[in-house]
């Protein structure tokens, strides 16, 4: 039976987005990485619904030297030990870098429907920034925007992707899809 999986953005869905030189970015240290509320319970749920979990995140601070190896370590170290995804899929690459993993192309949600055998029909992409709902159109997931007030983006495709407010909402949503 191929596996039914719902996949996590990083930032902004599972760990907590910092406020720094006027705006929201991801954590570059350790010491600023803090769980978002509430994920521990969300992936218990849909791990409980039949789920499998993997994290997809794009980390362009690597290759912008401002996130360290040994810091994107411990941060994954902690998603594992908590959440206990199937796996954990990192992009490292900048934007002029031109690679296929980098979000909102899908390489990375490719490379584990592929190595996993996932029923993309039966499967999800939380993210939220439409780079993140781009990513799961193009591998022929669901997606589902967790709305911030930072990832309030404009384009044709934000009317057509469900959004939620809440993690617990989100679970709500891919419930109902489901049945």
């Amino acid at each position: 039976m191929r596996r039914r999986v719902v996949f996590l953005d990083r930032d902004g869905v599972i760990n907590k987005l910092v406020y720094r030189d006027g705006g929201w970015f991801s954590p570059q240290r350790f010491s600023e990485f803090v769980l978002e509320d509430g994920i521990s319970e969300v992936s218990e749920e849909l791990k409980r619904s039949g789920f499998d979990l993997i994290v997809v995140t794009n980390q362009p601070d690597i290759a912008r030297g401002k996130l360290s190896r040994r810091d994107l370590h411990l941060m994954n170290q902690m998603v594992s030990t908590t959440l206990q995804p199937l796996d954990i899929f990192v992009c490292p690459h900048d934007t002029d870098d031109n690679c296929e993993c980098r979000k909102p192309l899908p390489g990375m949600l490719l490379t584990a429907i592929y190595k996993y055998d996932i029923d993309k029909a039966s499967s999800f992409l939380i993210g939220d920034r439409l780079v993140d709902a781009k990513a799961a159109i193009s591998a022929g997931v669901k997606p589902i925007i967790l709305e911030k007030h930072y990832s309030l983006e404009s384009g044709r495709i934000k009317n057509l992707v469900p959004r939620v407010t809440s993690l617990q909402d989100a679970l709500v949503m891919v419930r109902a899809a489901d049945r």
